[in-house]
């Protein structure tokens, strides 16, 4: 049977033109609706995560300063002083360069000893086994980013400290061996983005340079990693800041004394491991509580000056 004209045409005197007009005003419509729902939600997440950074910053530096201009003490002493005895009841100090010092140790220890093996990592995959040793190492970078913290801690105080302490004296409990383990967990992230820096250097790059007579090892030295150079550098830096902020695994392994440390076997504390120590122990409002709070501003500033020259050398490399 033949279906006339007729038959599909609509029932209600509309003509098909006016329908589809119809139905194009509603996709058209709807595509708007859509597009400015998603706007909002994008616009909204941006702002969100703007409007939390901005409230931690102000409300951990109102923190900070009340010890400067509630409690009085001295910037100079605090930022400059050694003795760090807030517990004592006739004339308490307030000297956090201890911690300054052992904070950026640690961090600078552990750039050095995970810099050579990560970048060596990062040679080994993207320049001489480019197939099977990405297969080979990638899965291991990835277990070790998914290690816990308390984990590399607990390792570190059943075979670090025992080392330390049967081969260089002492309790075990010191810089280096904090140092070593932040080392071990700051490594996949140097290795990852130092390998896909050296992936991102240019094969024609190579090329000239195997043709002008280099071996491969030449080429890798001299062309290859000073042209990665300031991402090589990104990444040491990001390790850094990951390294300066963590607490939990350096506070089971460096001894966390308060006193200022004078060789790499000593013991010593972090900022981030003397406020988790202490905050627990303080009352809100309090000189032992304002001046933590300080101590957290610190750490704050010193990761702001680490994402500035993230920032700098990003610029330059894209320059």
């Amino acid at each position: 049977m033949k279906i006339s004209k007729a038959m599909i045409s609509p029932s209600d005197g509309r003509s098909e033109s006016s329908l589809l007009r119809e139905k194009g005003l509603i996709k058209r419509f709807t595509d708007r609706y859509s597009e400015s729902r998603g706007k909002v939600i994008i616009f909204g997440s941006a702002i969100i995560v703007i409007v939390a950074v901005v409230a931690i910053t102000l409300f951990l530096t109102l923190q900070g300063l009340r010890s400067f201009f509630v409690d009085h003490i001295n910037f100079w002493t605090f930022i400059t002083g050694t003795d760090w005895n807030p517990d004592q009841t006739k004339n308490p100090s307030f000297g956090a360069f201890a911690f300054i010092f052992g904070s950026m140790s640690v961090t600078l220890l552990s750039a050095l000893i995970a810099t050579p093996v990560a970048i060596g990592s990062a040679i080994f995959m993207a320049e001489l086994a480019k197939k099977w040793g990405q297969k080979l190492l990638q899965p291991v970078i990835e277990i070790l980013v998914g290690i816990p913290s308390v984990v590399y801690g607990f390792i570190g105080l059943t075979t670090i400290v025992p080392f330390m302490r049967v081969h260089f004296g002492g309790s075990g409990f010191n810089l280096l061996a904090g140092a070593i383990v932040v080392g071990i967990m700051i490594l996949p992230t140097v290795t990852s983005i130092a390998a896909d820096s050296i992936r991102a250097v240019p094969d024609s790059l190579r090329e000239a340079s195997y043709a002008i007579g280099a071996t491969k090892w030449q080429t890798i030295w001299r062309v290859v990693i000073p042209a990665a150079g300031s991402s090589l550098i990104t990444a040491i830096v990001l390790g850094m800041s990951r390294a300066f902020g963590e607490a939990l695994a350096v506070q089971m392994v460096i001894g966390n004394a308060t006193k200022f440390p004078h060789s790499i076997f000593d013991p010593t504390a972090t900022l981030t491991t003397i406020i988790t120590l202490s905050m627990g122990d303080t009352i809100s409002g309090s000189r032992v509580n304002d001046a933590l709070w300080s101590l957290g501003l610190i750490l704050l500033i010193i990761s702001y000056i680490f994402i500035l020259i993230l920032r700098l050398l990003s610029r330059r490399r894209n320059a």
